[in-house]
C-alpha cells in the first residue's frame, strides 16, 4: 500500500498505481480530490480527506509514505510521527519538490526570457513565507527532523519541460504565490500578468504563437527507509 500525501489533483498519485496493490491520494481540499476523482480510472486508487498530520491508517500498514511538491504545507514534526506510525518495517518515506526559480532557453534570447523571469519572481516573492524559504533550503529541515538513520537527500535533478507562451503564463498562475497576489489585489495582479505575457511575446517575435520554450526546473527529493 502507498499513500500519496498532500496529493491534490492527484498528478503524483496515479503513476504509483502499476507498482503497489493499492494507492490512496489524501489532501485537505475536496475541490482538488473531486477533480483527482474525476481523472482517475484505475481500479487500485482511492481518494480521502485527510490532513498529513492525521493519516487514516492502521499502525505499521504502510509500503510508502509519498509527498509530492507538498510537504511544505505539513507541520513537520507531527507529519513525521504518523509517518513512523503507519510505515511497516522496510517501509519507505519519498518526498520531493522543486526550487522555485526555473530558467528558460530559446536560441539566443535565453538571457532576455531569464531577465523577465527573474523580475516576475522579484514581484512574486513580495508574498512569500515561510513554506517558500522551504523549497528554497531544498527540505534541509525535514530532512534533518526524519528519525531515521538510513536516509538521503538528492538535490540538483534537472527536468527539461517545453511550453508555450500561453502555457508559461499558466505556470506562473499556478504557482500559489500568484494566487496571494491575487487575493491581495487581483486587478494588480491581471495587469502583471498581461504585461509579462506582453514581454515574452515581444521577445520572441513572430514566433511567439508557434515555437516553445525549454523550462528546467530543479528537482530535489529525500529518500528514508524504516528499518
Amino acid at each position: 500500500m502507498a499513500l500519496d500525501v498532500g496529493c491534490g489533483t492527484g498528478r503524483y498519485t496515479l503513476p504509483l498505481a502499476p507498482h503497489f496493490k493499492k494507492v490512496r491520494g489524501l489532501d485537505i481540499s475536496e475541490s482538488q480530490l473531486n477533480v483527482a476523482k474525476q481523472m482517475t480510472l484505475a481500479k487500485n486508487v482511492s481518494y480521502m480527506m485527510a490532513p498529513a498530520e492525521k493519516l487514516p491508517v492502521k499502525d505499521a500498514s504502510v509500503d510508502l509514505v509519498h509527498a509530492g511538491v507538498a510537504a511544505h504545507w505539513f507541520t513537520v514534526d507531527k507529519f513525521l510521527d504518523e509517518t513512523m506510525r503507519v510505515l511497516k518495517k522496510g517501509g519507505c518515506l519519498a518526498i520531493h519538490s522543486y526550487e522555485p526559480v526555473p530558467e528558460f532557453e530559446y536560441n539566443n534570447l535565453s538571457s532576455d526570457l531569464n531577465v523577465v523571469m527573474s523580475e516576475v519572481w522579484d514581484t512574486l516573492f513580495q508574498y512569500a513565507d515561510k513554506s517558500t524559504m522551504d523549497m528554497f533550503c531544498r527540505y534541509q529541515h525535514l530532512y534533518e527532523a526524519i528519525p531515521l538513520k538510513d536516509k538521503e537527500r538528492i538535490t540538483d535533478i534537472t527536468a527539461k519541460i517545453q511550453l508555450s507562451i500561453p502555457e508559461m503564463i499558466g505556470f506562473i498562475q499556478a504557482i500559489y504565490l500568484c494566487e496571494q497576489f491575487k487575493e491581495k489585489d487581483l486587478k494588480k495582479a491581471e495587469k502583471f500578468l498581461i504585461q509579462t505575457e506582453k514581454r515574452f511575446r515581444k521577445i520572441l517575435g513572430e514566433k511567439a504563437d508557434s515555437d516553445c520554450l525549454n523550462m528546467y526546473m530543479k528537482y530535489y527529493c529525500i529518500l528514508a527507509c524504516k528499518h
